[in-house]
């Protein structure tokens, strides 16, 4: 009873299962189970919040039951819940309808804070033997902060020891007859272990009013004589929400009577209430309604002569901002409004902009200056205007710009390490043009970048060797040069000489 709506998945032996992509650049034909169908489900989820992106997790649920159709599926548990709603323990409120979901996306109010309201049912423990039924009246919390109105999930906390827990079937009525099965017998499990402070779930009664008569049935379904079972705990947990709104025509909206009136004035109108009441529309009430707190109210009362001031309880608005409260101050709030936010006991207004879909990048910055002209009309004209935090801050350039100027650092160096290399290249093309290389001692230059130079100087024991040499001439070519009064020695070599230059010529 906990599943709340159905996706496609595998279907029955014979049916068309789910076609989509497969490994090793393939598709599939029978992709089937929760893997199948929980990304269907995923995906019409997110079309919905793309509709409205403020959706939370419990308005999704609610848009969930309130489009789901039972379309063709076949089970035979369908049944119609206590506010007409078709329901299935197989499929639950049925197959999720994309459009649907949508279309009431597009509007949907906000729903108020989730209500947890708590019952001990048991006083003390039952025997299960062949069937226990336990029913029990509760009122919702009514009157308390945590007042359920209307109602989403419904948990049955139970502690049971049997046996042979397979055997039992456990079942929940609701105080309008929705009758949920909790736990389906399973002849396959024969654990004594029972169940500790099992928590088991419906969502079949969504939406109905649970002040009333709930039923707990345990049921063996497979009885033997020997088979024993107690039930030593029944707590029953409401969750769901409290009143939206004060409606005097609403049953939730209490009806002041004069019949705890302690104190009438001259035209017998009630001004005091006895105590345990208070004082409501010239009437007496046990309990404030939704939107009003029980407070003391001053009591301006003339007789004769004199004049008597004096409080009495009586029922005062919550502060505007909120839904319900504990209090009358803007800091005492229970619940809040739509579109509003409860953050410790106040209620914070959502951000307009902060409800809109977001701008596409082109009229962001037309966006950004219509809110600034828009809050500086809104100062000027003396209205309160949204808390800044809340704004939309305008786009900053310094990522940009930094990202600018690196590709400009790193575009300089790369043309910088270019144009030394193109220097040393030129160098080592001149050197080749020469005819000869110098045999000399001489100075070298070693250049670097950045405008920084070094000078060195070393000797350069050369091996000289020319084509067509003769190869007696080839051991005398090795020679050292320290000075430039060697040249003269090479003068000396006249047929040696004569025979390089013509040989360079060439």
């Amino acid at each position: 009873s906990s599943t709340l709506a159905t996706t496609f998945s595998s279907g029955n032996p014979g049916e068309k299962q789910i076609v989509t992509t497969d490994l090793r650049q393939k598709c599939t034909d029978s992709h089937t189970g929760t893997s199948a169908s929980a990304p269907l489900a995923a995906g019409i989820i997110a079309l919905a919040l793309e509709a409205n992106m403020n959706l939370t997790w419990r308005d999704m649920q609610h848009l969930v039951v309130r489009t789901s159709l039972p379309g063709h599926l076949i089970a035979g548990d369908w049944k119609t819940n206590g506010v007409g709603r078709r329901v299935s323990h197989s499929y639950g409120y049925g197959l999720l309808d994309a459009g649907a979901m949508v279309v009431l996306a597009q509007n949907w109010t906000a729903l108020g804070p989730q209500h947890q309201c708590v019952h001990t049912m048991l006083a003390e423990s039952r025997d299960v033997g062949n069937k226990l039924v336990f029913s029990k009246s509760v009122d919702a919390c009514w009157g308390r902060p945590e007042y359920v109105r209307s109602l989403e999930h419904v948990q049955a906390r139970l502690t049971l020891s049997h046996n042979q827990r397979g055997k039992l079937a456990i079942h929940l009525i609701s105080p309008l007859g929705t009758r949920s099965t909790l736990l389906f017998p399973r002849p396959n499990d024969y654990s004594s272990e029972g169940f500790n402070d099992w928590a088991f779930m419906s969502t079949h009664s969504w939406d109905e009013d649970p002040q009333g008569e709930w039923t707990l049935e345990i049921e063996n379904m497979a009885p033997h004589e020997r088979d024993y079972g107690v039930l030593s705990q029944f707590t029953l947990i409401l969750w769901g929400t409290g009143p939206n709104v004060v409606n005097p025509s609403s049953p939730d909206f209490p009806r002041p009577s004069n019949n705890s009136c302690k104190t009438f004035d001259a035209q017998q109108i009630c001004i005091e209430c006895s105590p345990g009441f208070s004082l409501f529309l010239q009437g007496c009430v046990k309990l404030c309604p939704p939107g009003f707190t029980s407070g003391p109210q001053l009591l301006n009362l003339s007789l004769e002569n004199w004049v008597d001031l004096s409080s009495v309880q009586a029922c005062l608005p919550c502060n505007s901002a909120c839904l319900t409260c504990s209090g009358t101050g803007a800091t005492d709030c229970l619940s809040c409004p739509p579109h509003s936010h409860l953050v410790l006991t106040s209620c914070l207004h959502q951000n307009q902009v902060q409800r809109k879909s977001p701008l596409a990048p082109g009229f962001q910055g037309e966006k950004v200056e219509s809110e600034a002209t828009g809050q500086a009309a809104d100062h000027s004209s003396g209205e309160p205007k949204e808390p800044p935090a809340l704004r939309v801050a305008p786009p900053t350039q310094l990522p940009v710009i930094i990202a600018v100027l690196s590709c400009a650092f790193i575009l300089a160096a790369f043309a910088g390490v270019f144009f030394l290399l193109q220097l040393r290249s030129g160098d080592a093309s001149v050197a080749w043009r020469t005819k000869l290389p110098s045999v000399f001692a001489e100075t070298r230059r070693t250049r670097a970048g950045f405008g920084l130079s070094f000078h060195r100087r070393r000797e350069r024991k050369t091996r000289i060797c020319y084509k067509g040499i003769p190869t007696v001439w080839a051991d005398e070519d090795t020679m050292v040069y320290g000075s430039d009064s060697d040249s003269e020695d090479v003068d000396r070599h006249g047929e040696r000489t004569a025979f390089i230059k013509t040989q360079s010529s060439l």
